[in-house]
């Protein structure tokens, strides 16, 4: 199981939630329904690769605390309200705060440097130091 993978699957079901504005936890089987139906070969990743477990706790934890996670963001994004925020950058904060503030199993670190990668990979290029800058502010304030 690759968590690395499964990180990158979480944000993007957390941004699709934003999008749509429904945060419903039952739209995670759907999504690895979708794919578990789908030719390996038109997938970008292996479906065996995603830690199912991790993915649900992630999402279920971000999902329950969104109020808490966000004040969080708003908190410590000096100057930014958060509906102007890109909504990748978002899902990437709340996929790192999820892990941050409810997964002890996860070291702060790894979430911080790992919520950096997904930004540099899925955002525009001086995202990943507002992550970071955003993601340190609260690690510090713990």
């Amino acid at each position: 199981m690759n968590r690395k993978i499964t990180r990158e699957e979480a944000v993007k079901i957390l941004y699709t939630m934003d999008i749509s504005n429904s945060y419903d936890i039952n739209l995670v089987q759907d999504y690895l329904e979708h794919f578990t139906n789908e030719s390996s070969d038109d997938l970008e990743f292996n479906i065996e690769a995603v830690d199912i477990e991790y993915l649900n706790k992630t999402l279920l934890d971000a999902i329950d605390n969104l109020d808490i996670i966000d004040k969080k963001i708003t908190d410590n994004a000096k100057g930014w309200k958060i509906n102007r925020i890109a909504k990748v950058d978002l899902a990437i904060l709340r996929v790192a705060l999820a892990e941050i503030i409810y997964n002890p199993l996860i070291p702060e670190s790894v979430s911080i440097n790992e919520a950096v990668e997904i930004s540099k990979k899925y955002s525009i290029d001086d995202s990943h130091k507002f992550i970071n800058g955003i993601l340190g502010s609260i690690y510090r304030g713990l």
